[in-house]
């Protein structure tokens, strides 16, 4: 008799800079997602593709979600986040390591309002020196009567990732694949590439410039022995413009040194990376200028 397959929708939830998309490359053995120590690094929600064998879980690893409106652009990222909750067929809450602030009770909150199977994960547990720290976190999790597992985890030792895979496959419903076996996201090599290029800026810069950042493929050709890319930089200010190109344009190189490097492990070729930068006033609180520059 043949076993059946499974296949189901997970989502990465949690406060901004807690470690989803680093958890997601790493079940995915793969960088598909951006990361940086900055809050709120993810913008847009992104798919990757887990298949083994008869069992396929489909990620989404959403922007962080906070409780402030603030700018357009922040209100788009936490939309962006809480409009999964009643859709997936199973949700991952993320907590970090010796850590429970305010943002958590936030998410904590929105789970119990949406009924639905959650896993909690607590993440960088290669913070702590020994694993007794973590049972008041594992406990208040438990009383909450929310989640069916309490993982801890560090995904850069590589510690507790074949658990959480194995009780996400458990948790899926019996269905037909959605994607082929080979397949680990649904974006096009062209978000990709704009990604990889603000991860970027993002480690590069102070912490203004870079939540003020957007970038824009404007030319992506594929030859047999090189890739042409065009890409513009947004930002808001003449000031900002100035950080990001930097003295004689050496930050702006250092970007692009840095980001070419990436996309050419991305599309395996040769890469040719052409960068401007470019001044929107106001973009990250004009839906207009949000929706032009993909934020849509």
């Amino acid at each position: 008799m043949t076993e059946p397959t499974r296949c189901g929708y997970v989502a990465l939830l949690g406060r901004p800079n807690v470690g989803k998309s680093t958890l997601l490359n790493h079940v995915l053995r793969q960088k598909i997602a951006i990361t940086s120590r900055k809050p709120q690094t993810t913008r847009h929600n992104l798919l990757g593709i887990d298949t083994q064998a008869q069992d396929q879980a489909i990620y989404i690893d959403t922007p962080g979600i906070h409780g402030h409106d603030g700018k357009a652009l922040n209100r788009y990222m936490v939309g962006e986040a809480q409009r999964v909750l009643p859709d997936v067929d199973v949700r991952v809450l993320l907590l970090e390591t010796g850590q429970w602030t305010s943002g958590d009770d936030f998410v904590l909150e929105l789970l119990a309002k949406s009924p639905g199977r959650n896993i909690a994960v607590i993440s960088k547990t290669d913070l702590v020196k020994k694993k007794e720290q973590l049972l008041p976190q594992m406990q208040r999790l438990d009383q909450s009567e929310l989640f069916e597992h309490i993982i801890p985890m560090s995904a850069l030792r590589n510690d507790g990732i074949d658990e959480f895979r194995r009780e996400v496959f458990q948790m899926l419903p019996e269905a037909p694949h959605l994607f082929d076996g080979e397949q680990l996201t649904d974006r096009s090599e062209r978000h990709l590439v704009e990604e990889i290029i603000r991860e970027k800026v993002m480690r590069q810069l102070g912490d203004e410039v870079p939540h003020s950042t957007a970038v824009v493929v404007e030319r992506f050709v594929t030859g047999p022995e090189l890739t042409e890319i065009h890409a513009d930089i947004y930002v808001e200010r003449n000031g900002q413009k100035r950080i990001v190109i930097g003295q004689e344009g050496q930050k702006l190189k250092l970007i692009g040194q840095e980001a070419r490097v990436d996309i050419e492990r991305l599309v395996d070729n040769k890469v040719m990376l052409h960068l401007w930068v470019k001044v929107r006033k106001g973009w990250t609180n004009n839906a207009g200028m949000m929706r032009r520059l993909g934020y849509d």
